[in-house]
């Protein structure tokens, strides 16, 4: 049994698609998924499996598609890579706020970047940093990975993490 954090893109933010945290835990649990917790309304899910990294994100995936008739991506991490993610933030200064890691299903790229003003970028290895030293209001911020990737701040993340360390402590 592995505990893994399920990330979704674009839901309940910025009039896109709804999806109530009730109905997300209850489509996790009817695919098999065991101790499912969400954490705020934006899409994030703390939940024990059998499954593998795939097997999770398609399980939801398929759950949300039969459910809504819509597929909203959704990209998985174990709890170990959740905490190396927060254990490799390139920039401690940052106030949890104003640092988003994108997390991206490939090894990501800097490709399309545009627009950088006072943005500070760093790259993991299934993840972009991004300090916004001045606030997300203003930047105009572009890059490729931003169309398929999901952000969370380092105040989710770090949130997450401990979820997942105490569903694995259990």
């Amino acid at each position: 049994m592995t505990t893994w954090v399920a990330l979704l893109r674009a839901v309940n933010v910025g009039g896109t698609t709804k999806l109530p945290m009730e109905q997300l835990r209850a489509i996790c649990t009817a695919a098999g998924m065991r101790n499912v917790r969400t954490y705020i309304a934006s899409g994030n899910v703390v939940l024990d499996s059998d499954l593998d990294e795939a097997g999770v994100r398609a399980a939801i995936e398929d759950g949300i598609e039969q459910a809504y008739g819509k597929r909203i991506p959704v990209l998985v991490r174990s709890e170990a890579e959740l905490a190396r993610v927060v254990a490799a933030n390139p920039f401690p200064h940052a106030a949890g706020n104003r640092l988003v890691m994108l997390f991206t299903e490939a090894e990501p790229s800097l490709a399309g970047l545009r627009h950088q003003q006072g943005e500070e970028i760093g790259l993991g290895r299934r993840e972009i940093y991004i300090h916004y030293g001045d606030g997300m209001a203003q930047s105009k911020l572009s890059l490729a990975a931003m169309k398929d990737g999901t952000g969370r701040n380092l105040n989710t993340i770090v949130r997450l993490v401990e979820m997942a360390a105490a569903a694995s402590a259990a």
